[in-house]
């Protein structure tokens, strides 16, 4: 859910809205609140004020937090309340070596396979976020995970994508919060990799995603030390 389709994150109380029910709209209005960090990471959600604030009862919402922790998004505070997870620099670097490994791969296991219509819709909207005046960041964090889980989901290892999904929920919780502004370097990374992706190009692939991790990491470190 878009604050343009509710104001404030608000959703209605009713039943089923649209085929999705309180829970999937409290889920989707609190997923949106951590990725515009109006709900830092280290935060404690007191679940009554935000059930008041989205309009709903707790029941849906608890729910939705539940799916979320699943989701390594908030992790179990004290009292048995949700706190907003908090990644710090080392965990960041650490998930981010094992992306090294992981995404790399699932790109070089991905090319050839990829319907060129969905490598064209991505590039498109990567250039689309690079002519866009003013910046966008959620477009962009977008655009960055289309691009990511187009080769994880084509890469024919079920275990290798999720693997990789999990991770980037990790290293997208420290990214929201620290690296904002990394339009041009994303931009001109992802295109490295959209160009050996359409080539069909294992090594250009492997070696593109590689070193988008690696600017990832040097990024991090020249800006939060």
């Amino acid at each position: 859910m878009s604050e343009a389709d509710s104001p404030e994150g608000l959703v209605p109380d009713t039943g089923r809205i649209g085929g999705l029910n309180l829970s999937n709209l409290a889920y989707n209005s609190v997923s949106e609140m951590i990725r515009r960090r109006r709900l830092r990471g280290g935060e404690v959600i007191v679940e009554a004020r935000l059930a008041e604030t989205l309009g709903i009862s707790r029941t849906p919402l608890r729910e939705a937090l539940q799916r979320l922790e699943g989701e390594g998004l908030v992790v179990k505070g004290t009292a048995r309340s949700y706190v907003v997870r908090h990644v710090d620099l080392g965990e960041y670097l650490q998930s981010l070596k094992v992306r090294e490994i992981l995404e790399p791969e699932a790109a070089a296991l991905a090319a050839g396979h990829i319907p060129r219509g969905e490598l064209a819709s991505v590039r498109a909207e990567i250039n689309e976020q690079r002519n866009a005046v003013p910046y966008h960041t959620d477009a962009h964090w977008r655009s960055d995970d289309n691009l990511h889980e187009l080769f994880a989901r084509h890469c024919g290892n079920e275990v290798l994508t999720g693997m990789i999904r999990s991770l980037r929920v990790t290293t997208r919780l420290f990214e929201i919060a620290r690296l904002a502004d990394r339009l041009e370097a994303d931009s001109t990374e992802h295109l490295a990799i959209v160009e050996a992706l359409e080539q069909d190009d294992a090594k250009a692939a492997r070696r593109a995603v590689q070193n988008h991790i690696r600017s990832l990491g040097k990024c991090a470190l020249d800006t939060v030390r």
